[in-house]
């Protein structure tokens, strides 16, 4: 064989040598992107790695509502410590949470931003009625989960048009029913007044209230006032309310508007019975602001147990709480335990880990919607005792009792049952 001969030989053998290689190559990859699909509930999942649960949310650390910031700080320290347990069926949580202001246009940059950017494989605990629902469509457009979103609005329980959607706390329209039954039975000719934040936080507030009050509404309500979440203060809103000559005050609002609030009531010397919305009530970022001795007498609805409460000093969930924000307090640079936001976060953290322990080892984001809207009398660690988290395909809402407490200067007293407000 000449020399040329050769050398053509050579490289044919060569040549078919390497696309053997590059076939076997092709074939181990193959197999193993069947074997990570068959782990991920048969889908190249985003955000889901054997080893690795890839989460995202948006949280105002700064703006108008930035005391909410304490529950993404939280989270993130809380699902460090299930990290250090050993994490979810092996997998460890990387939560992103990006700062969004409350500003519901840079909400959707932030968000389109975790999904196309980040590839996490669903949002979780993102803050605000008006932020969430300026990315309800696309997350549901893009069959991306919304778990869990921190805000009461009613709409977060709508299955049939926002499948991808599931709200957690009660929703203000629920909360305003049972403040609208209390006041029937203990104060039936309240004079009313209602501040609100002109949202839906505030509009399911009017709406709770005339469910209820019926054709006693307008009788009963002599004024109602709004504001914007972007608003410097409430004062003008405030005095509006007390010349229209109510003695009841429900405030729909966030903290920054329930401290300013609180102090132009105690300024002025009014004396309104006065019921605040839940989300607005933290100790540390609502009323110390304001003054612990102005807020005396507030009274709101809490489904969640009082760290402040010196009766719950022994409580198994409350210790359980405190422990971990001891354990972590490097992660929870100058957060108090007893802010009841930090509290919130660990609850509904709690309540995240259940739905994704049930989900074993199939994390499509069809199986994860499908275990959070089938919660069954799951008890929160730090809940209210009586309430139970039960959800289903056709019913999203997760917590709907709430337990009436009044605050007595150093923490919130309950009273009553447990209420319902149906």
């Amino acid at each position: 064989m000449s020399k040329r001969n050769r050398v053509v030989v050579a490289s044919a053998f060569t040549s078919s040598y390497i696309g053997f290689l590059g076939l076997a190559a092709l074939t181990g990859v193959l197999l193993v992107t069947a074997c990570n699909k068959k782990k991920s509930g048969g889908s190249a999942m985003p955000g889901i790695t054997a080893t690795e649960i890839k989460i995202g949310q948006t949280m105002p650390y700064s703006g108008p509502a930035s005391a909410y910031g304490v529950i993404g700080t939280t989270e993130k320290a809380y699902f460090q410590m299930i990290n250090d347990k050993g994490g979810i069926n092996g997998r460890k949580i990387n939560l992103v949470s990006l700062d969004d202001s409350y500003q519901p246009p840079k909400t959707v940059e932030q968000t389109r931003k975790l999904v196309e950017e980040e590839g996490v494989a669903f949002v979780f605990g993102s803050v605000g009625t008006a932020c969430n629902t300026g990315v309800q469509k696309y997350l549901n457009d893009k069959k991306v989960p919304q778990l869990f979103v921190a805000t009461g609005a009613d709409k977060w329980a709508d299955p049939t048009h926002f499948p991808w959607t599931i709200g957690w706390q009660p929703s203000y329209r629920t909360e305003a029913r049972i403040y609208a039954r209390y006041l029937l039975k203990e104060k039936p000719a309240a004079k009313v007044c209602v501040l609100y934040q002109n949202d839906d936080l505030g509009k399911d507030y009017l709406a709770g209230l005339k469910d209820i009050l019926g054709d006693q509404y307008d009788k009963m309500v002599l004024k109602t006032a709004s504001y914007e979440a972007a608003d410097p203060t409430v004062d003008s809103q405030v005095m509006t309310l007390q010349a229209a000559g109510c003695d009841t005050l429900i405030s729909a609002v966030i903290p920054k508007f329930g401290a300013q609030t609180i102090r132009k009531i105690f300024d002025t010397e009014w004396k309104p019975l006065h019921i605040m919305s839940n989300v607005a009530v933290s100790i540390t970022a609502g009323l110390k602001p304001a003054g612990l001795d102005k807020a005396v007498g507030i009274i709101t609805g809490g489904y969640l147990k009082d760290p402040n409460d010196p009766n719950m000093a022994n409580d198994p969930g409350i210790k359980d709480y405190r422990a971990f924000m001891k354990q972590y307090e490097k992660s929870l640079p100058g957060i108090d335990p007893g802010d009841t936001n930090a509290l919130y976060a660990y609850a509904v953290g709690s309540t995240l880990v259940n739905v994704l322990t049930k989900c074993g080892n199939d994390l499509s984001r069809e199986n994860i919607m499908k275990q959070a809207a089938s919660l069954s009398k799951f008890v929160v660690p730090v809940g209210v005792e009586g309430t139970e988290l039960t959800t289903s395909a056709t019913d999203f809402r997760v917590f709907s009792q709430l337990q009436l407490s009044r605050f007595n200067g150093t923490n919130f007293e309950p009273f009553g049952a447990v209420l319902s407000a149906d």
